[in-house]
């Protein structure tokens, strides 16, 4: 039986190492860290930190340890993968060179550029005063990047040019490089792909509700919840986006020499001539997993072991169903939280930002738990999930209630 080690700590974490253990292949699923939000589940938490590349590998070889599925960003930016493969060890996540689609924003508007992927133009710039120059030339909205990770915090689109250079001059003390990018209006989704070397499989696509506030107010999180599948992303929509993005991304890498076993999620949006990508991910979202991986009706650790040989696996998922979840927050996120707050146990959730004992949570970040539930079509998704949400001691928690709002207007 196969032993599978989780890297990470979070709601996504969570929710991989559920679908592995409804693997008949798999014995024992250890996540690293963890949360103690996950233990009434199965699922083996480890005191080892994801950025302990030395002390996760010691583990997988003292555990004979079959696959390292890796979660977060982090670690891979830094090379988690490389390190494990020097090791010898089986692990799924790009390497450090291919991690760089998400890891430079730089990176990868040129990567689009020269293999020529459907993505907004722009400028990059190296010194303040050009920046502030050009930004003032431009018309609003303007998007500004800072070049690096930022968690899903690292974009303004400023409507103002005041707020244009405040972001301007907050992403140079961030960053040696700053793009300034041309607004794109359209609707947002995200395409995750599981990809081995040239191989791949399409997750169906999900929406993720980034901002803080119902209507998609206040500032930009994590993520606050998510749905799917998404009525306005068609078949014909999905087939553009493979197309155009997907099968040229996977090529592309290949012709520079950085293909991988991983993901690629496009943060697609579909605008008036097309889709175009907003942003590459090299990991599985988050709360989008969440939502997604209960969908899959196939073995998963035989799909991620499939992909890791480059062979084509068979994969089935379902199609009667919406999926929907909602992210509850500790108070003041996304900016400096309260700890300590007590955080509900509900079987069927997804923690992250938690400690305490599994039947006495407590906050311990920003995001503590998502709540989520599947019905026969969006609207009843949402009520399942908020009419479990009214049921719950939340407390001083924070959350949106208009996740799905967007998908179910569709419908109308």
């Amino acid at each position: 039986m196969a032993k599978v080690l989780v890297v990470g700590g979070g709601g996504r974490e969570h929710a991989i190492a559920k679908a592995i253990m409804t693997s008949p292949q798999v014995s024992t699923v250890y996540c690293a860290p963890g949360n103690p939000g996950m233990v009434p589940d199965g699922i083996q938490t480890l005191a080892i930190e994801e950025m302990d590349f030395a002390g996760l590998v010691n583990f997988a070889r003292a555990n004979t340890i079959t696959l390292t599925f890796v979660g977060p960003e982090v670690p891979l930016a830094a090379g988690i993968v490389d390190y494990f493969q020097a090791a010898g060890l089986a692990i799924f996540g790009p390497h450090q060179a291919a991690a760089q689609l998400e890891s430079s924003k730089v990176f990868a508007k040129a990567f689009m550029r020269r293999h020529h992927i459907p993505t907004a133009d722009y400028r990059q710039f190296h010194e303040l005063a050009p920046a502030l120059t050009y930004s003032r030339e431009q018309s609003l909205p303007q998007v500004i990047k800072v070049d690096g990770l930022a968690a899903g915090k690292g974009v303004t689109v400023a409507t103002s040019y005041e707020q244009a250079a405040t972001a301007i001059t907050t992403a140079f003390a961030a960053s040696a490089t700053v793009l300034i990018e041309d607004y794109v209006t359209g609707f947002e989704f995200s395409q995750m792909v599981l990809v081995g070397g040239e191989r791949y499989v399409l997750l169906p696509t999900a929406q993720d509700h980034k901002r803080l506030q119902d209507h998609d107010l206040g500032p930009n999180t994590g993520g606050m919840g998510a749905y799917s599948p998404v009525p306005q992303i068609t078949p014909a929509v999905i087939e553009q986006t493979v197309t155009t993005i997907i099968e040229p991304t996977i090529a592309g890498m290949k012709a520079e020499g950085l293909s991988f076993e991983g993901v690629i999620y496009v943060g697609g949006m579909l605008t008036a001539t097309g889709v175009q990508v907003i942003e590459y991910n090299l990991r599985l979202g988050d709360p989008e997993t969440q939502i997604l991986l209960p969908q899959l009706q196939s073995d998963f650790y035989q799909v991620i072991v499939d992909l890791l040989q480059h062979r084509q696996p068979h994969v089935q998922w379902q199609t009667a169903a919406s999926y929907l979840g909602v992210v509850l927050a500790a108070p003041g996120y996304p900016g400096p939280v309260k700890a300590g707050v007590p955080v509900p146990s509900v079987t069927g959730a997804d923690y992250a930002s938690v400690t305490g004992t599994p039947d006495q949570l407590v906050s311990a970040g920003g995001r503590v738990m998502m709540v989520t539930a599947s019905a026969p079509n969006l609207m009843a998704a949402q009520q399942a999930v908020y009419q479990q949400i009214d049921q719950l001691a939340i407390g001083d928690l924070i959350y949106r209630t208009d996740i799905g709002a967007k998908g179910i207007e569709q419908l109308h």
